[in-house]
């Protein structure tokens, strides 16, 4: 292991021999000193360069010459520098954002062409000034509801948390607000997200070829990086929405040296309406609210720090003993370090914390109460080596510690209280990783590394061994033991390798294909549909292992006409071990013995997207459509006519969407006028049916006769949603420019009131049948909203 992680990164050193220099620097936003992430440094007479990382750094190494230096964003002018190259040298830059024409509008922030000359596949990217474009529920700009827009990425309805990617389940996306984790990142069950957009700077989603830092999770990652702050000018933004209003204030603490970003919303349908009902009296609480903070110092030209968090709760209270809330806080802390020209890092520690809360109960004699949280610490030193035009090296390490409280419960029944909490578990990971993103020729480009994870499951605390059975029935312990502080119960370990290849066709086309293999440690435990704020995270134990998968890749990719039109066409297949999965009326929510309930098997999800994207012009957007299966095989589950073995057939997932169309296009009708809108077309997701039924005096029974697994769909999805963004006037009356900038934006949700289902069951109506007569049954289908929703937002910046 040792000499494989010491070749991967010795590789380069071999392919640099004679006397070279290298320039330096940051790629800036003039106006406010953001970094510019993923911005162009050219050096026009080689034809390479390079591309600013998350901090806006860059790094290019030389032999001596004579040199132009272009620097390049889409949005902003393009800037070139001579240099006579005869020494180290550090160059910072701040691009100036261009005067946008009309026939001139972008949808991307990306270098033109890195859809065709990047190694990366599978990734989609996306600049808040795209996101706010798109129509979203109640008006509100949504980073969550944006991403399910992009092609191999799906939701089983509205109402539900989270997303699915290429076949995932939710607890599989590892989703981060500046490098920390968010366990549950949606408000209000699924409706909105807990990002807030006027904080949000850039975000990029990896559905595969995912690089070697990041580790964790089985399917996607949500890289989600928040704005720095003004650090020229103070500045103000916010809005006042339909639900919920919001504000964020950011400006230099230090000019030009420090900076601050502090965002904040809270919804208000309970204020609204209390004056009008009495359903908010008695300490009923209907609401939601975040506050994003971020403050960063430029201690030298070599050091800079960061810290950032999150705090964010929701609120259901039927009265002040009933209800439930959850919430999520997290806190990270950043350093950049500038070793030397070339070597370029980052220490990342953070905390993040979830937890929730239900109870219920008439008055303090009668009542239940139950909560849960996890909380997470990590450790990340990371490093980036610059070696030369071709080759950028990355390595690092993270420790991880998890602590699991999966319920605190007590039940008062008469006065008498009775505590029943399950004991707390905790587990460290770790990994090592090593990685090289490698220019081989003119056509070729590479980019592989090797992540080395592990895991161990630790006391103190009671563990227990369970005995085999049938599959699909539930274990018994056989043995209870217990484990001291810091005591290894279980470990686990992993090589996770990773590989993106790029040949490039010609200037406009080019074919990728990519491989990874990930491990997943901890698992999502939830009894629904979809995803839930009630779910519980559990670590792996001796009892469930570690999830782990594999996906490959390939894929073309073309631009068209200057780069105006981009196309591309990705086949996928992926396959895990271990997914975990319940046995028949399995206790997954306060159960001391889950472990027994739980079992696992394989899973495979396969699919083909199409993606066709306009960038430029008056009417800009995308069209998405994926084509994909997602199957699960688990014995004891759906195991038919297999009575003696219970061996399972393939059945799939409750997330699984054989046809996903996605439609979104942005028409500028005038300097001030704008209109968008978004179509959406899921298949139905499969559910569990009853095959037979059975009558007893004036009873009905259902019965799965055949032991299938969501043997059935619901019906298919679509919906359509406008808006109409009407910007406010640039130029006063009296000729003078405004500085302040407003907007009035008008959507319609759901525009030709589609009922859409979320889930269908029967029932059986209440009158008695009488002797002889077969009973009624009905077939009901669930709609979360099934009329059009409008709204109206005031956006303003000072």
């Amino acid at each position: 292991m040792k000499n494989l992680l010491l070749f991967l990164a010795v590789i380069p050193f071999f392919l640099t021999a004679q006397e070279k220099y290298t320039i330096n620097g940051y790629v800036k936003d003039a106006s406010n000193g953001e970094a510019l992430i993923g911005a162009t440094v050219l050096i026009e007479e080689l034809g390479t360069g390079n591309i600013t990382n998350v901090y806006g750094f860059y790094s290019i190494t030389l032999p001596p010459g004579e040199y132009s230096v272009v620097y390049r964003y889409i949005g902003f002018v393009s800037q070139k520098n001579q240099i006579s190259l005869e020494e180290n040298s550090r160059i910072d830059v701040e691009l100036v954002e261009e005067q946008t024409q009309l026939e001139e509008v972008v949808v991307t922030a990306k270098p033109e062409d890195e859809n065709v000359t990047s190694t990366e596949m599978s990734v989609a990217e996306l600049d808040i000034k795209t996101i706010s474009k798109i129509p979203a529920f109640l008006g509100e700009v949504d980073v969550i509801k944006s991403v399910q827009l992009l092609p191999g990425v799906s939701t089983v309805g509205e109402g539900s948390s989270g997303f699915n990617v290429r076949g995932g389940s939710v607890g599989q996306n590892l989703v981060l607000l500046d490098e920390a984790p968010i366990y549950n990142s949606s408000h209000m069950l699924g409706f909105f997200s807990v990002f807030n957009p006027d904080a949000v700077k850039d975000v990029k989603l990896y559905k595969g070829g995912i690089p070697a830092r990041f580790g964790g999770r089985l399917s996607s990652v949500l890289d989600i990086r928040m704005k720095e702050g003004n650090i020229k000018e103070y500045e103000v933004n916010g809005g006042i929405g339909t639900i919920f209003s919001r504000l964020a204030v950011e400006g230099p603490i230090k000019k030009e040296k420090a900076s601050f970003i502090v965002a904040g919303r809270r919804s208000y349908i309970d204020i609204l309406a209390k004056p009008f009902t009495d359903v908010f009296d008695n300490g009923a609480g209907l609401y939601f609210y975040d506050l994003t903070a971020k403050a960063n110092w430029n201690i030298s030209d070599k050091d800079r720090v960061y810290v950032s968090g999150y705090w964010g709760r929701d609120v259901f209270n039927f009265d002040e003993r009933q209800g439930i809330n959850w919430g999520s806080k997290t806190g990270t802390f950043r350093w950049n370090h500038l070793y030397n020209e070339r070597l370029f890092s980052n220490l990342t520690f953070y905390v993040s914390d979830y937890d929730y809360e239900l109870k219920f109960g008439e008055d303090e004699l009668d009542k239940f109460e139950w909560m849960s949280n996890i909380t997470t610490y990590d450790l990340k030193p990371e490093f980036t080596y610059f070696l030369n035009t071709n080759n950028e090296l990355t390595f690092g390490a993270e420790a991880i510690f998890y602590r699991f409280s999966p319920a605190e419960a007590n039940f008062s029944s008469n006065g008498v209280n009775r505590e029943f909490s399950l004991p707390k578990k905790r587990a460290f990971e770790y990994g090592l990783y090593v990685g090289n993103k490698q220019t081989v020729n003119e056509k070729i480009d590479v980019e592989y590394g090797l992540r080395f994870s592990g895991f161990n499951y630790i006391g103190p605390g009671e563990y227990y061994t369970f005995n085999d059975t049938i599959p699909g029935e539930r274990r018994s312990p056989t043995a209870v033991f217990e484990a001291d502080d810091w005591e290894s119960i279980k470990g686990y370990n992993n090589l996770e390798p990773r590989v993106s290849v790029k040949y490039q066709l010609n200037r406009t086309s080019s074919i990728k294909a990519s491989y990874n293999r990930m491990a997943q440690y901890i698992h999502l435990i939830s009894n629904t549909t979809a995803s839930n704020p009630l779910d519980i995270w559990t670590p792996s134990t001796n009892n469930i292992q570690p999830q782990t998968g594999q996906q490959w890749a390939a894929g073309y990719f073309r631009n068209f006409k200057n780069n105006m039109y981009e196309f591309s066409f990705e086949a996928y297949y992926r396959k895990t071990e271990n997914q975990i999965d319940y046995i028949d009326g399995a206790e997954l929510f306060i159960n001391d013995l889950l472990e027994g309930d739980v079992i696992s098997g394989q899973g495979r999800a396969y699919g083909a997207e199409f993606y066709l994207k306009k960038n430029e012009g008056r009417l800009t957007g995308w069209l998405s459509y994926t084509l994909g299966r997602t199957e699960l095989k688990i014995d004891g589950i759906n195991y038919l006519d297999d009575l003696e073995n219970r061996t399972g057939k393939w059945y799939p997932a409750r997330y699984d969407q054989t046809h996903n169309l996605k439609i979104a296009g942005f028409y500028e009708l005038n300097k001030r006028w704008s209109v968008s809108a978004n179509f959406t077309y899921l298949s139905g997701t499969p559910t569990t049916f009853p095959t037979h039924r059975y009558q007893i005096e004036y009873l009905t029974i259902p019965e799965n006769a055949n032991n299938s697994r969501n043997n059935l769909r619901i019906p298919d999805y679509h919906r359509l949603d406008v808006s109409f963004t009407l910007l406010g006037r640039e130029v006063r009356k009296n000729g003078k420019p405004r500085k302040n900038r407003d907007s009035l934006v008008i959507t319609f949700y759901n525009i030709y009131n589609r009922k859409n289902p979320f889930s269908i069951y029967f029932w059986q109506g209440e009158d008695r049948v009488e002797m002889g007569e077969p009973a009624p049954t009905r077939a009901t289908q669930v709609s979360i909203l099934g009329s059009i929703v409008p709204s109206v937002t005031y956006n303003f910046k000072f």
